[in-house]
């Protein structure tokens, strides 16, 4: 652990444009997360990532970092494809790391991120970067909120516009297993997991029952 946070973040947009493109959609698929881990956290009521309650301000960013992302996630990957920079990828930048950053450190971690640490059981996903698991993890969060479809469709076509997995076949896995899934699902529900900041409470078998449902979706 950094004692302290840095006095300083510089992000250069120009060498950002010029980075492989994977980096930036693998960005987008972390910030993802952000607004619905924060909205979770906030009706549960559970402690933040900084140990405090979450506020309306922290909940604002979030939203608006996912706002960020559906407006201008597709034309930023576009600008990075073609090395260049637009205000959309300034934007995307400010929303992968500013936005995502407080918005996740003033509220906190659920679901997403814990099934992302149990995909880590998956040898099939470990050539995957972090936000890519993410992404997935959190289409199982949302259907293990049973949110209501056109809140999922819209996050699948996000995913789908920039490249980012809504499935565990785009993740690299040729076939399910299920005992495999189960230890997923049981790693993502382990003690301390953030999983259980969730405003109700969750087991491995809710999450084994929403990765076979969001792979399903994701298809």
């Amino acid at each position: 652990m950094i004692p302290k946070n840095p006095d300083m973040v510089i992000m250069d947009t120009s060498i950002i444009a010029k980075a492989p493109v994977r980096l930036l959609v693998s960005g987008m698929g972390d910030a993802l997360s952000t607004y619905f881990e924060a909205r979770a956290n906030m009706t549960s009521g559970k402690a933040t990532m900084a140990g405090g309650l979450a506020t309306r301000s922290a909940q604002a960013l979030a939203k608006l970092c996912y706002e960020t992302l559906l407006e201008d996630g597709l034309k930023a990957k576009i600008a990075v494809e073609n090395g260049v920079s637009i205000k959309a990828v300034e934007n995307i930048i400010e929303a992968n790391t500013y936005l995502s950053g407080i918005g996740f450190e003033s509220s906190g971690l659920a679901g997403a991120h814990a099934i992302h640490n149990g995909l880590t059981k998956l040898e099939e996903c470990h050539h995957l970067y972090h936000g890519e698991k993410v992404a997935f993890g959190t289409l199982v969060q949302l259907v293990l909120e049973n949110a209501a479809m056109e809140e999922i469709n819209t996050v699948l076509a996000f995913c789908r516009s920039v490249g980012l997995p809504t499935n565990l076949f785009d993740m690299g896995v040729k076939t399910l297993n299920h005992t495999t899934l189960r230890a997923v699902a049981e790693a993502s529900t382990a003690e301390g997991e953030t999983i259980h900041n969730m405003p109700f409470p969750v087991t491995a078998d809710n999450v084994y029952s929403a990765i076979l449902t969001a792979h399903q979706l994701g298809q």
